[in-house]
């Protein structure tokens, strides 16, 4: 699996964040997400899948492996 996020796109809902903080967190000046993981591990995979479903901006893609 490997993850990108689109910053210009996000609108800040934090979704991805409540989600999987292991891999997704916010600026704390903007809310803007930020990518602590681009290639996480197995057990988080279907918390990063459905973090990429529920983005209301869609700056998340997941691209499989």
């Amino acid at each position: 699996m490997q993850i990108t996020v689109e910053q210009d796109k996000c609108c800040g809902a934090g979704q991805c964040v409540l989600l999987a903080p292991e891999v997704f967190d916010q600026r704390d000046e903007d809310g803007i997400v930020e990518l602590l993981q681009d290639n996480p591990p197995a057990g988080l995979h279907d918390a990063v899948r459905q973090a990429a479903q529920v983005c209301p901006a869609h700056a998340i893609t997941v691209a499989e492996s």
